[in-house]
């Protein structure tokens, strides 16, 4: 929305704040009718705003937040809500073409831009000064009338498939939306707001939605803000070749300067004009996009949503960074003449467009901030993606090779030799063509084969391969080990090895890490075809191949076969050649194995070498009740048909006293016989296989249940998980101790969740969000 109609808006204000105070306080839950109008002071402004926008953000913000916002309304910011709804989505898993891109703050910028793309506003607009027409307004009424109770049928009443059909309707078609789903207000299928909530959005809307920008930033950021722009925007070809990279692989990153605005965060966007001018970004589609100008210029951004849990990716700058990535990229002496192309067939590959940067640098740059670097592909611009999901395990373990191998001076040049069959499906757009699948498949083989030479040479057949090529995190970076879990259409990444030994896990040397980034995150658009997305998908069996043939390398030979034939259960004739062919390459490591069981000793191996660094944040191993910490060891304990009928994440509150309570997360690991297939992916789960994983805190952005357990019952809880046999003894399980979305304290239980979340978070941590929630 313009500065102008933001001061319009102010100038033609309802009441004075005063006046809203004594509505609020007499306000009956009906929809007020116009005041006489008055000015509001800035102050009397401000305080609206922000109490309006807790209300969005601890109600309505955990279902409208992400891409998959329902109707692409976003509550979180003023200019989401003024920016309203539309019934296209953006994720369609059957177009055939490519959609036209709707990111907020980027695709368009004013209202009446946003109107040319089809969204309807949710805000009394235009000639329209009556708060009645709100469509916002009359949705929070339409619950206020028709509740949710304790009974209510969720699953009868309300469709909760996140690919239903939804329900977009305008202000004008609003009475016979009420008329044919008179349940469906908002929050939907949530309780509604409370007489207070609901008295101050509508006191908002009734002054003219008034908004006001952010604090300005203290000094000591903007300087911080200078720094880094000066880095990133020197005139050199060396130097924009390197703003160029580092740019290709922070854009969604969540950015904070450590120490000064550890709560405030910025986005880094490419400008059309330079340091001390406004920010004129490049709308692309991908960050390597040819930006359409000479010159480009790297810019930092204030991000003003309160982030979510699903998208929040943070990213520490410091001095001390910048200083190192002065080092780590200004150090190496190499010449660039030219800078490389934004050709797509240049841009899209990274091994084509940066092959002077040496890898070395490429390689330390993201495995420094691994976890973050992984984020990109468990996190990202998708919200949902069962098919893209599938193709890895529930639960896996990473590690990584060192930046300092005795061969990685000799990857560089590997690299650029190998770099035509390292070729991304983004180089076709975001239209692509189904045959693409093909042609990625033939390269990859040419790929494997070049780089099990290039290996047997570097390690001189497997004599160098030793646990000292997995990187320790130079002694103190904790970014050196993560787990990754699944949970179906979602997943997580986080440090440390947590849990269990997996069924599998990953090494990941730099060409993998690289690729994973230029596949799933600057290549991918949420926006593309069935065919991009599902030719991207298909091309990620290679890396999971990949990450897992690095895995068998430190593995006797003669233990490989046998462990590619428990993980690809069901595969047979070419496909199970082509796949044992690939994991098996790898010649004897050097490593002096004294058991039976191989893999669990290297798991143990590697403890020991990553020691020292391992983060513990998940671990319960410190819980000092002793038999709280008996009942997690059982719960943990639960396999096989049981652990189906739990949910994939479910979040565990224990409550010893008031004020006193401990979280936890349960996490369902499904099994499964393969993760090879795009579909049918129910035909090849094994549920007798599956079991639970327990952690301390909060794991996951969308819980999809809810428990408050007394500290008292808690050994009767675990004993009713532990029997679970049917859905009925689920949902006798869930009405005991389960925060149900009809229930009463279902808001005041979030609330409470979210306080301990942040409290325990380094960093601001993001709102959960409840669009997967059960029905009961």
């Amino acid at each position: 929305m313009s500065k102008s109609r933001i001061l319009r808006r102010l100038a033609t204000t309802a009441t004075s704040f005063t006046l809203l105070g004594v509505m609020a306080c007499g306000f009956t839950g009906s929809v007020q009718h116009p005041q006489p109008r008055v000015h509001l002071t800035e102050a009397e402004s401000a305080v609206a705003w922000t109490k309006a926008q807790n209300v969005f953000e601890t109600r309505c913000v955990v279902c409208h937040g992400c891409y998959d916002a329902p109707c692409q309304l976003k509550l979180g910011t003023f200019e989401g809500i003024d920016r309203g709804a539309t019934d296209v989505k953006v994720y369609d898993g059957m177009r055939l073409l490519a959609a036209t891109p709707t990111r907020l703050e980027v695709d368009a910028h004013d209202t009446l831009a946003w109107r040319k793309k089809g969204f309807h506003p949710v805000l009394p607009e235009g000639a329209q000064t009556d708060p009645q027409v709100s469509l916002l307004l009359r949705m929070i009424e339409l619950k206020r009338k028709q509740p949710l109770i304790v009974t209510s049928d969720i699953a009868k009443d309300f469709t909760l498939e996140l690919d239903r059909k939804q329900a977009c309707p305008s202000t004008e078609d609003f009475g016979s939306y009420a008329k044919e789903h008179p349940l469906w207000g908002m929050p939907y299928a949530l309780p509604g707001l409370d007489t207070d909530e609901q008295a101050i959005v509508v006191n908002w809307v009734n002054a003219g939605a008034p908004h006001l920008s952010p604090v300005p930033l203290e000094r000591p950021v903007d300087v911080s803000i200078e720094h880094w722009e000066t880095f990133l925007n020197e005139p050199s070809l060396k130097s924009q070749l390197t703003g160029r990279y580092i740019y290709e692989h922070l854009f969604l990153a969540s950015l904070y300067f450590k120490g000064l605005s550890d709560d405030t965060f910025f986005r880094l966007v490419r400008s059309r004009t330079p340091s001390g001018v406004a920010v004129d970004e490049i709308p692309t589609r991908r960050p390597f996009d040819d930006p359409g100008v000479k010159r480009v210029y790297y810019r930092l951004v204030r991000r003003v949503e309160r982030p979510l849990e699903k998208t929040h990716m943070p990213y520490p700058l410091s001095d001390a960074r910048l200083s190192h990535f002065r080092e780590l990229f200004g150090k190496p002496q190499y010449v660039v003449d030219r800078l490389p192309s934004y050709e797509p067939e240049v841009a899209a590959n990274p091994f084509r467009a940066f092959q002077l940067i040496p890898a070395q640098s490429r390689y330390r740059f993201m495995l420094e901030e691994a976890e973050f670097t992984m984020m990109g592909f468990i996190k990202g611009p998708v919200c949902r993606g069962q098919v893209a999901l599938n193709v890895i395990e529930d639960r896996f373990w990473i590690t990584f090779l060192s930046p300092d191998v005795p061969w990685m001076n000799e990857e560089t040049a590997f690299l650029a030799g190998a770099k035509r069959d390292l070729d991304m499906p983004a180089e076709g757009g975001s239209t692509a063509m189904p045959t693409l699948w093909l042609q990625y498949g033939r390269a990859h083989e040419r790929y494997v084969k070049k780089k099990a030479e290039f290996l047997e040479k570097v390690t001189k057949g497997g004599d160098g391969v030793t646990l000292r090529l997995i990187w320790d995190g130079d002694g103190q970076n904790s970014n050196a080990a993560l787990t990754v879990y699944r949970h179906f259409d979602s997943a997580t990444v986080v440090k440390g090895l947590v849990g269990t030994a997996p069924k599998t896990a990953w090494v990941v040397g730099y060409p993998l890490l690289e690729r994973i980034h230029y596949l799933l995150v600057a290549g991918f658009d949420v926006f593309g075809n069935v065919s991009h997305q599902g030719t991207t998908r298909l091309c990620m069996d290679f890396l999971r191949l990949e990450g897992e043939a690095n895995f068998l390398m430190f593995l006797p030979p003669s233990t490989r076969s046998a462990l590619v034939d428990s993980w690809y259960r069901g595969i047979d004739g070419a496909a199970k050649e082509r796949i044992t062919a690939e994991l098996t390459l790898s010649n004897s490591p050097n490593i002096r194995y004294q058991t039976g069981n191989a893999k669990q000793e290297l798991y143990n191996l590697l403890k020991i070498r990553l020691g020292p660094i391992l983060s513990h944040t998940f671990d319960w191993d410190n819980v000092e009740d002793r038999t709280l910490h008996l009942g997690l060891e059982r719960l943990e304990g639960v396999v096989g048909r049981a652990a189906t009928w739990m949910p994939e994440t479910s979040f565990i509150t224990v409550r010893a006293k008031p004020g006193v309570s401990n979280h936890f997360t349960v996490l369902r690991d499904s099994a499964h016989s393969n993760v090879t297939h795009l579909f049918n992916e129910d035909d090849r789960r094994l549920r007798r296989e599956d079991a639970l994983s327990v952690v301390r805190g909060f794991l996951g952005a969308y819980p999809n249940a809810l428990f408050d357990v007394p500290r008292a019952d808690f050994d009767t809880f675990v004993e009713a998980v532990a029997k679970l046999d049917s859905a009925a003894a689920y949902r006798d399980l869930r009405t005991r101790f389960g925060v149900l979305r009809a229930s009463d304290g279902f808001w005041k239980y979030s609330d409470r969740i979210h306080a301990e979340h942040r409290k325990d978070a380094i960093i601001a941590p993001g709102l959960f969000d409840y669009s997967r929630l059960e029905a009961y």
